[in-house]
């Protein structure tokens, strides 16, 4: 606990106060490519997230910095458009939503899947927190890190991510 309540205060101090949006369509990750800084990977998560709703398990980052392109992993209980991973993002260490990369359909045969998106405006350093969202359910489990260090469970959220939900953009509907 002690070295969380430090990391969070080291977290808050190496924060950016960029608060861009961004959005993509769904589409299939590529192959990961190394960028002018190099690429990270993450461990995959050992945390599930609660039941019903998507955990995100990897993610790697590769371009240069204010430029990365991220690639996330999703394990999600979807079951089609009644149930689906909708979105994941990433928040800085405010809370402050930097990317939200919005998914047009369920993946029920493609578990887990991987989808890219950004540009995200971040530093090598800068910790960053990403997350996935359910259309039904809210959200699951959390990876943290940065591009240089790569990312872990996350413990918490900041307090001010809960408001983030509602956030522009959003998903329009469901394909299949």
């Amino acid at each position: 606990m002690t070295r969380f309540c430090v990391s969070a205060a080291l977290l808050l101090t190496a924060c950016s106060a960029n608060n861009s949006e961004a959005t993509t369509t769904d589409s299939p990750a590529s192959s990961a490519s190394v960028g002018s800084e190099g690429s990270t990977e993450s461990a995959e998560s050992d945390a599930s997230a609660p039941e019903g709703q998507a955990n995100v398990t990897t993610v790697t980052a590769t371009g240069e910095a204010g430029s990365y392109t991220f690639a996330v992993t999703l394990a999600s209980p979807d079951t089609g458009c009644d149930q689906y991973a909708n979105w994941w993002e990433v928040l800085n260490a405010d809370g402050a939503l930097l990317y939200r990369r919005i998914l047009g359909h369920s993946h029920v045969d493609e578990q887990p899947f991987s989808r890219t998106g950004g540009p995200v405006a971040v530093d090598a350093e800068q910790v960053v927190f990403v997350r996935a969202h359910m259309n039904n359910g809210g959200f699951g489990g959390v990876l943290t890190g940065t591009v240089a260090g790569g990312f872990s469970e996350a413990r918490a959220l900041p307090e001010i991510a809960a408001s983030i939900e509602a956030a522009e953009p959003q998903p329009t509907g469901c394909a299949f």
